[in-house]
C-alpha cells in the first residue's frame, strides 16, 4: 500500500491535539514524547505495524512497547485512532481513577498495551524478551510452507531509557543473540527531564550499538514520514542476524513553540499553551478533535489489517491440520497446570538424602521440565551453582533457537526484565536464577512482574549466612524479608528436599504473579518425621504443622528454610506440649481462610518463638508482642556456614532458651 503522507500528517497533528487536551484536562502528564513522536506513531499505527485491533492478543501480531511509558498519551491516542477498545471518553478520562488510560501504560488494563512501562529502560528489556520468545516460537512451531510466527517487536525509547543500565544490559544480550526481529526506535531529542541531554551524556550511540552487534540507521528528521517508513521497512526486511536501532532526531514537545526543544517540553508545562498550540497545529476550537477523513482512513486501515489477519488464519488452519502434534503443544501454552499433577511426576527423595535445597531443586526441575515443554530456564552466569539447567535440552543461541537454557551473562537486571518480556508474550514459561544476594540487582523488574501479575519464577540460591566463607557481601540477611514486602511476590523458602518439590509445584501452578524460590547452598536433613505428602502439600498452603504436640499445647515454634531443623530439635528438648510450624511462604499462609490460620497458630497459645537466619521484623505478626524472634539483625561474617550460624545464634539451643524465657 502506498504511503498516504497527507492524511497521516493530519493524524499526527490530531494525535498531538488529543495529548494536549487530555493532559490539560487533568493538569498532569507528559507532553514531550506524544508531540515529538507523533509522526512515528502515525507511520507505525497507520501503515507499518502488523496488528489487529479486534484481536489484541493475536499471536503473530507485531508487538509495540512504549519503554518511555511516561509518554502514555502517545500510545492511548494511537490505540484509540486504530480502533482498539479504547473510546474517546476513555481518552478524556486520562489519569482518572479506574479509567482505561492510567498515568503509565499497564498490562491488562488497556487493550493493545503489551507491557507495564514507566520505570525507564524496563520496556527495552521486555522487548528483548518478546523478540527472543518470537525466535523460540518460530523454531518450535513453524514448518515448511506454514510460517505462523514471523512477527517483529518495535520498542520506542527515549534518552532516559537509553541511560538506564538495564537497557544496555538487555541490548548487549540482544546483540549477542542476534535478535533481528527486534526494532528499537530511539527518540533522540537531546533533552532529559532536568536539562538538555548534553549535561549528562556525550557518547556516540550509533558506534556503541554497532559495537554491540546492532544494525543502526539514523534519521536526521524524525518527523519525515517517508524517511521513517523507509527505515522501518529496511529494519523489518533485515536478515543480518542483528537487532535494529533507528535513531530518530525529533523535537520534544513539537507543536508548542513556547517549550518545544527544551526540557520544559518534557512534562505538562506546555499544557497552559493548549489553545495557541492547537491553533498553530491547524486544529479547530473543539477539544479532543478527530476529523472525519482521519477517522475514515483508520477505519479503512483496520479493514486492511483484518484482511491480513484473515490470511494468517488460513495459514494457521492449514498448519494445524498438517502438524497436529505442534498444534497440541501450542494449545498448551498459557494453560494452567495443577500442583497435584506436577507432584505426581516428582519421585519422593530417599529418606537418608541430605541435600542442599538448590541440589534438590536440580532433581525436581528435570521431571517438571519434561512435563512442561514450554518451560525455559536461564541463569546469570551461574548454572553450575544455581543448578537450574534443564539437562535434557541445550542452550538457546543463534545456532539453536529451540534451546530451553538461557545464558544471560552477568546481567541480573536485564535477566529479570527479559523474563518479564517472555511472560508478557505468554507462550513460554520463564524461570531464571542467580544468588539471592543479587536479587536487589533485579528487584525493579521483579516488582513490575508482581504488579503486572506475571508468572515468572526466580530460582535464587545461597539464601542465608549458610553461604559461609564468602562472607557478609554474599550473605543475604535482609533479602528474604525485603522481597516478602513486595505485594503479590510469593517468596517460598523450603526446608528440605520434599518441601522443595512442593515449592516448585506451587510456583509452576501459579498463574497470577511471580514466585521466588529461596534455596540453600548448604545441605539440609530430611524431615522424615513428617510424611512426604504433608511436607509437599504444606508448602502449597504456606504453613503447616511440622511437629504436632502430644500434650496440652504450651509453645509454638516457627521457622522457614534450613532453620526448621533447629526448631524441630528444640521441640524435642522442650517437651510434648511443643508444636513446630513450618512457614515456607508468608503470602500463601496469609491468603488461607482464617479458620486454617487459627488452626495452625491458635490464639490461645501466646508463647511463640520464630527462627530464621535473617532480619527479624516481619516475623512479629506471627509471634505477637509476647513472643520472640531469633534472627540476624546485622550483616554476616566470613566463616564456614555452620560456624557462622553458631556464632550468630542460629541454633536449637537459642530456640530452647528463648522459649523457656517466655
Amino acid at each position: 500500500m502506498k504511503l498516504q503522507t497527507e492524511i497521516l500528517a493530519q493524524a499526527a497533528n490530531q494525535a498531538r491535539g488529543l495529548a494536549i487536551d487530555a493532559i490539560h484536562k487533568c493538569s498532569s502528564g507528559h507532553l514531550g514524547l506524544p508531540l515529538g513522536c507523533a509522526e512515528i506513531g502515525a507511520l507505525l499505527y497507520g501503515h507499518a505495524l502488523v496488528h489487529h485491533p479486534d484481536e489484541p492478543r493475536w499471536p503473530n501480531r507485531d508487538r509495540f512497547v512504549l519503554s518511555a511509558g511516561h509518554g502514555s498519551m502517545f500510545l492511548y491516542s494511537w490505540l484509540h485512532l486504530s480502533g482498539y477498545d479504547l473510546s474517546l471518553d476513555d481518552v478524556k478520562n486520562f489519569r482518572v481513577l479506574h479509567s482505561k488510560t492510567p498515568g503509565h501504560p499497564e498490562f491488562r488494563e488497556t487493550p493493545g498495551v503489551e507491557a507495564t512501562t514507566g520505570p525507564l529502560g524496563q520496556g527495552i528489556g521486555n522487548s528483548v524478551g518478546m523478540a527472543m520468545a518470537g525466535q523460540m516460537a518460530a523454531a518450535r512451531f513453524n514448518a515448511p510452507g506454514h510460517e505462523i510466527f514471523n512477527y517483529h517487536v518495535v520498542c520506542l525509547a527515549g534518552d532516559g531509557c537509553m541511560q538506564e543500565g538495564v537497557a544496555m544490559e538487555a541490548c548487549e544480550f540482544a546483540g549477542h543473540q542476534g535478535l533481528d526481529n527486534l526494532i528499537l526506535i530511539y527518540d533522540s531529542n537531546d533533552v532529559t527531564l532536568d536539562a538538555m541531554a548534553n549535561k549528562t551524556q556525550s557518547e556516540n550511540t550509533a558506534l556503541r550499538f554497532k559495537a554491540m552487534n546492532w544494525d543502526v540507521q539514523t534519521l536526521a528528521d524524525g518527523h519525515d514520514l517517508a524517511a521513517i517508513l523507509k527505515a522501518v521497512n529496511k529494519a523489518k526486511k533485515a536478515k543480518s542476524g542483528k537487532p535494529q536501532l533507528l535513531i530518530a532526531k525529533t523535537i520534544i514537545g513539537k507543536g508548542i513553540p513556547e517549550v518545544q526543544g527544551t526540557s520544559k517540553g518534557h512534562g505538562e508545562g506546555g499544557a497552559k499553551f493548549a489553545d495557541t498550540a492547537r491553533k498553530g497545529l491547524g486544529l479547530p476550537e473543539e477539544h479532543f478533535f478527530v476529523s472525519e477523513p482521519v477517522r475514515a482512513y483508520f477505519a479503512d486501515h483496520k479493514k486492511r489489517l483484518k484482511r491480513g489477519y484473515g490470511k494468517w488464519k488460513k495459514i494457521f488452519a492449514a498448519w494445524r491440520e498438517a502438524h497436529p502434534d505442534k498444534a497440541a503443544l501450542l494449545d498448551r501454552a498459557g494453560q494452567p497446570v495443577s500442583a497435584a499433577q506436577l507432584l505426581e511426576k516428582i519421585p519422593p527423595f530417599a529418606a537418608d538424602a541430605k541435600l542442599a535445597t538448590r541440589a534438590a531443586g536440580q532433581v525436581v526441575l528435570q521431571p517438571v521440565a519434561a512435563e512442561l515443554p514450554l518451560l525455559i530456564s536461564g541463569s546469570a552466569d551461574l548454572h553450575g551453582s544455581t543448578l537450574n539447567y534443564i539437562a535434557a535440552d541445550k542452550d538457546f543461541d543463534q545456532t539453536n533457537r529451540g534451546g530451553r537454557n538461557l545464558r544471560f551473562g552477568i546481567r541480573e537486571h536485564a535477566m529479570a526484565a527479559i523474563s518479564n518480556g517472555v511472560a508478557y508474550d505468554g507462550l513460554f514459561r520463564p524461570s531464571c536464577a542467580t544468588f539471592l544476594v543479587f536479587a536487589d540487582y533485579s528487584r525493579p523488574s521483579m516488582r513490575l512482574a508482581a504488579l503486572s501479575k506475571l508468572p515468572v519464577i526466580y530460582i535464587y540460591t545461597h539464601d542465608s549466612i549458610g553461604v559461609g566463607e564468602d562472607g557478609p557481601t554474599h550473605q543475604p540477611v535482609e533479602t528474604v524479608s525485603g522481597l516478602r514486602v513486595i505485594p503479590n511476590l510469593d517468596v517460598i523458602r523450603p526446608a528440605d528436599p520434599e518441601e522443595t518439590a512442593g515449592a516448585y509445584a506451587a510456583a509452576l501452578a501459579r498463574t497470577d504473579g511471580p514466585t521466588l524460590l529461596a534455596l540453600s547452598r548448604q545441605a539440609v536433613p530430611m524431615l522424615n518425621d513428617i510424611p512426604v505428602s504433608e511436607r509437599r502439600a504444606g508448602v502449597l498452603k504456606g504453613a503447616y504443622i511440622a511437629v504436632q504436640e502430644t500434650a496440652p499445647l504450651t509453645h509454638i515454634l516457627l521457622a522457614s528454610g534450613s532453620e526448621l531443623q533447629w526448631a524441630v530439635a528444640a521441640a524435642k528438648t522442650l517437651g510434648a506440649g511443643t508444636r513446630v510450624v513450618s512457614v515456607p511462604s508468608f503470602l500463601r499462609f496469609d491468603a488461607q481462610p482464617q479458620a486454617y490460620r487459627d488452626a495452625i497458630l491458635p490464639t490461645s497459645c501466646r508463647k511463640r518463638v520464630a527462627i530464621e537466619a535473617g532480619v527479624t521484623g516481619l516475623w512479629s505478626k506471627y509471634v505477637g508482642l509476647d513472643g520472640k524472634v531469633i534472627g540476624i539483625d546485622r550483616f554476616g561474617l566470613s566463616a564456614p556456614g555452620g560456624i557462622a550460624m553458631k556464632e550468630l545464634g542460629i541454633t536449637a539451643e537459642a530456640v530452647v532458651n528463648a522459649a523457656k524465657s517466655l
